[in-house]
């Protein structure tokens, strides 16, 4: 059926059409019982005989009908007619929000008047149950007259939730959603939609954040080049605060988009109601333009009531601190120690008027948390998430809940030739309240004293008492140390923690260059023990020529610091994967815990060992969730629990995990790397060749040649699998270390179990490290009960 000037749907008359979209085309008609003009919405002929976008459109003529809001979009009937569906709707005269935004800039006012009256039509959809979806500039129409109406509910579902009350809990979807199935626009979508988990109230909220920040801005909360980078932006990353926007907003803007754009449904408004009061409270106490009078709404009588209890609690307090200087001000004011259990260092902002002494900031930082974190029994958070809020203009409130402590510290550094000044102060992470500052000027060669100064001034204001090894610890650290050695230490370590090979190369010619500059520095040993473990670790270099130099570095270190817990660490890491001393290792590694009990990387490698070893899951679990704690926002340990629950059997909990870590990365190649191998294993070869493509750089890695080549076999694609055999072969020639366990690993995947076998014999000459997963690495199944691999797994010294 035509649908032109003159038709008749029942009593109304087609006059004109006014726009098309994907669910449907929009005309301009007449309802001749009435004698109005009505918009009429048609289901387009192309999906007529889909029963389930005709169920989607009658779905949202339902949920509109149900609605009766000055700020959403009316809907006077539904019907059928001549083989269409329609929806007959208010007529409104305006425009979309979005043409608005692209034809001029909203002032900050009419943007919170626009988000406030969203809001509300919002606040009656969720008291109804029904929760948009798709809420976005194109979907806001400003009418003539100045009303705010939200349009198209063709996402929303309805829950059985009745009454005129507004309800915070999450609305129950209607069961034709597909689980996992995304919906919405990207751009506007939460976080929870990219995922493809339920949406509810709190979905909409976000989406009308991403709308406020546009009208307030000129820009969109979250835009990159491909959608794919848009979504993983709107799981990873904060847009800025609109106050860096050139035009000026009001005190409390910032704040109340900033809850509207957090990732966690939990932390946002938890109601639209919520959010339109919020955005009035700022309309209301904002400064009027000068010769205007603004008259403000009374004030609600409960709020009355709020502010005069917290008049008299502040007079009463007030006077409690005039009468008793020293007892309640003391309790108030110095009683971080009854809450503080856990503490962030921020990196230290680089105040020396030079680019280049960034290395020398953040080494301080470093050395500050590692210092912190021996004094007690505070859970102090590891280096890698810190780092991700530098120069950042996040409230210390939020970073503090992101991070999941009570305390922070933060501060600057500036640094002359060999004169620095550090100024530090300790803030408390819920209130913002600075609990205490100082600052120090030093030489360069008492900077370990300087650390310690701070490190002792900060147990004191929290109350931390120090036990007898932490005070002595801390004593023998405190000595002076040569300039040049220092230098080059903090500018080693800041190259090991990029972890590239040139990277690591370059670390070890620093730590050489402190050691140089004094040779019973024994944190330089330490460093250079952790780059040497690396390059053997990540296969660049061969066992031989990578754990002895690993192992005779760490245990240099300690026996000029036999407390050094990081040097304990780094022989148990070697003990671990060149000796196979897996007893030693333990032992190194719970030494390590005892001397530093904060260090993530210590748990972390302690979680490898117990897993090899095949001890009972719980143990791994809990050192490597203690590692997680202590490193929020690392995204390697959730990778390495993934592969840790791989190994245990739990396939579902290491896709969960790495699933969260390559949301906090996307382009993590390690992330990938473990989907490739969780994919193998569990038979769906396309979505792990998929994968493979995502590794990029790391493709050239030995582990992930024999991961593409062992797929490649099991695809019965022998010519790619003997291409990578030739590529493992072309390392060898050009004198490059080409491990025997990967080229095994390919042998296996191509049914070529003798030649599996003897590679695996070369592997453990060459004293490979990844011979300790024998028993867990489930591509030897095929060769598992062969009497040569259960002797090579005897040899090893794994659990028979």
């Amino acid at each position: 059926m035509k649908l032109e000037k003159g038709v008749h749907l029942g009593p109304y008359e087609i006059l004109a059409p006014i726009g098309a979209g994907g669910m449907g085309e929009v005309f301009r008609a007449r309802d001749a019982r009435l004698g109005r003009e009505v918009a009429i919405k048609i289901l387009p002929e192309s999906l007529a005989d889909n029963p389930r976008a005709l169920a989607r459109f009658e779905r949202e003529a339902r949920a509109v009908a149900a609605l009766s809001h000055p700020n959403i979009l009316a809907i006077h009937d539904f019907g059928r007619e001549s083989g269409l569906a329609f929806a007959v709707m208010e007529l409104l005269e305006g425009e979309s929000l979005d043409r608005r935004l692209a034809r001029e800039e909203l002032p900050w006012k009419k943007a919170l008047e626009i988000g406030a009256a969203v809001a509300d039509g919002l606040a009656s959809a969720h008291a109804r149950g029904i929760v948009h979806r798709d809420l976005k500039p194109a979907n806001v129409f400003l009418t003539r007259e100045g009303i705010v109406k939200i349009l198209d509910f063709g996402l929303a579902r309805q829950d059985e939730v009745s009454g005129a009350e507004e309800t915070a809990r999450p609305t129950v979807l209607a069961p034709a959603t597909e689980p996992g199935a995304v919906l919405g626009t990207v751009g506007y979508m939460s976080p929870e939609q990219v995922r493809g988990e339920p949406a509810d109230a709190r979905s909409d909220i976000f989406s009308l954040g991403c709308v406020l920040y546009e009208m307030l801005t000129g820009r969109r909360a979250f835009r990159e080049k491909a959608a794919a980078e848009t979504l993983a932006s709107i799981l990873r990353d904060h847009p800025k605060e609109v106050s860096e926007s050139v035009r000026s907003v009001p005190s409390g803007v910032d704040g109340v988009v900033r809850r509207c754009l957090e990732k966690s449904p939990d932390e946002r408004f938890q109601s639209a109601r919520d959010l339109a009061f919020a955005l009035r409270e700022i309309l209301g106490s904002a400064t009027a333009p000068t010769g205007v009078r603004e008259i403000p709404a009374p004030m609600p009588t409960h709020r009355r009531r709020w502010i005069g209890a917290v008049v008299t609690l502040v007079l009463a307090v007030a006077a409690i601190l005039v009468l008793d200087p020293g007892g309640l001000r003391g309790r108030l004011f110095r009683g971080g120690a009854t809450r503080t259990r856990s503490l962030a260092v921020l990196p230290f902002a680089n105040l020396s008027g030079d680019p280049g002494q960034e290395y020398f900031a953040d080494g301080l930082t470093e050395e500050l948390i590692t210092r912190i974190s021996k004094l007690g029994s505070l859970r102090v958070t590891s280096r890698t998430s810190i780092m991700g809020y530098k120069q950042t203009k996040k409230r210390i409130p939020d970073i503090a809940r992101e991070l999941g402590v009570d305390t922070l510290i933060e501060g600057s550094v500036a640094r002359e030739g060999d004169r620095v000044k550090v100024t530090a102060q300790l803030i408390d992470g819920s209130s913002d309240r600075h609990i205490w500052a100082n600052s120090y000027e030093r030489d360069l060669k008492e900077i370990l004293a300087l650390e310690g100064e701070v490190a002792q001034a900060v147990a004191r204001e929290i109350g931390e008492k120090l036990t007898p090894s932490a005070e002595a610890g801390l004593a023998a650290a405190m000595r002076p140390v040569i300039p040049a050695a220092y230098d080059a230490y903090v500018r080693g370590r800041h190259a090991w923690n990029k972890r590239g090979e040139a990277s690591l190369r370059e670390g070890i010619r620093l730590f050489q260059e402190s050691i140089d500059a004094d040779p019973t520095y024994a944190p330089a040993y330490a460093g250079m023990a952790d780059c040497y473990a690396q390059l053997g670790y990540a296969s660049i270099v061969s066992p031989d020529d990578s754990f002895p130099r690993a192992k005779a570095a760490a245990q240099k270190a300690l026996e000029l610091d036999p407390n050094l817990a990081e040097a304990h660490a780094s022989l148990g890491f070697a003990r671990m994967y060149y000796d196979w001393d897996f007893a030693g290792a333990e032992r190194e590694y719970r030494r390590a815990i005892e001397l530093n009990r904060n260090s993530a990387t210590a748990h972390q490698w302690y979680a490898y060992l117990l897993t090899a070893m095949e001890r009972p899951q719980p143990e791994a679990a809990r050192e490597i969730a203690t590692a997680k704690s202590l490193d929020p926002l690392s995204v390697p340990i959730h990778t390495d629990q993934a592969y840790i629950l791989y190994y245990y059997g739990d396939v579902g909990g290491a896709l969960k995990s790495v699933r969260t870590a390559l949301e906090m990365n996307p382009k993590f190649p390690l992330g990938h790397f473990w989907l490739v191998r969780i994919y193998t294993s569990q038979g769906k070869y396309a979505e792990a060749e998929a994968e493979i493509g995502q590794i990029g750089e790391l493709r050239t890695w030995t582990p992930a040649m024999a991961a593409a080549g062992f797929l490649y076999g099991l695809l019965g694609r022998r010519k790619e699998a003997e291409e990578i055999l030739k590529e493992f072969a072309d390392l060898n020639r050009q004198g490059k270390y080409a491990s025997s366990y990967a080229i095994a690993v390919v042998d296996a995947g191509l049914g070529e179990k003798e030649r599996a076998l003897v590679h695996l014999e070369d592997a453990y000459r060459e004293r490979s490290h990844w011979l300790v997963w024998l028993k867990r690495d489930p591509r030897w199944d095929s060769v598992r009960t062969d009497p040569r691999f259960v002797q090579l797994v005897r040899k090893v010294g794994l659990p028979a």
